[in-house]
């Protein structure tokens, strides 16, 4: 499998990694507390949620909607702590083009998920879903279940986040410079 984690022309680029599983095994809730444990430890975190059910951010009426009904391709909302892109897409956008919009402003991304993306996979289990995983075994790097599984990669319960963390920075030396910078204040 290629991996959307690692290096390009000498320059490190943060991990991909994808948390996929059934719906409603709770991948969100996992993801949030993931996040909130990465950043806790100091790291720029970027999290992209694939959706195939046409999703719209913008509320009827509001200026951003407005404009977007008028036609416009692109419309942006900016404010001083947070900024928001809405673009009509011809196509739907691989992985590695929306990580390429954040890999030079964050540590690690993680996804919601690209269960086809090449990327590695943290696939989230629950017992009452059933015992058959979504991801192929090459894909995965951790399972996060209520119950046990016969597989030769790390597993965790469900609230394992800490644990997951640790083996993020283990198996790619989470220790960059930015996060450094960003613990020291010195980060953007």
């Amino acid at each position: 499998m290629r991996s959307l984690s690692g290096s390009c022309d000498g320059e490190k680029k943060p991990p991909v990694i994808s948390v996929v599983g059934n719906s409603g095994v709770g991948k969100t809730t996992f993801l949030e507390k993931l996040v909130a444990e990465l950043k806790a430890r100091g790291y720029r975190v970027a999290c992209i949620k694939h959706d195939c059910h046409n999703f719209d951010m913008d509320r009827p009426g509001k200026d951003t909607w407005r404009l977007t009904q008028a036609g416009s391709d692109i419309v942006m909302i900016s404010a001083p702590d947070k900024l928001a892109l809405i673009e009509r897409a011809a196509r739907e956008r691989s992985l590695a083009d929306l990580v390429a919009f954040v890999d030079d402003r964050v540590d690690v991304v993680l996804t919601e998920g690209y269960r086809s993306a090449a990327a590695l996979k943290i696939e989230v289990s629950r017992r009452e879903m059933g015992p058959k995983l979504t991801s192929r075994l090459d894909d995965l790097l951790a399972v996060v279940s209520d119950q046990p599984f016969e597989l030769a990669v790390p597993q965790f319960g469900l609230d394992g986040t800490a644990e997951v963390a640790d083996l993020l920075e283990q198996r790619f030396r989470l220790t960059a410079s930015r996060r450094r910078r960003a613990v020291a204040g010195k980060d953007r």
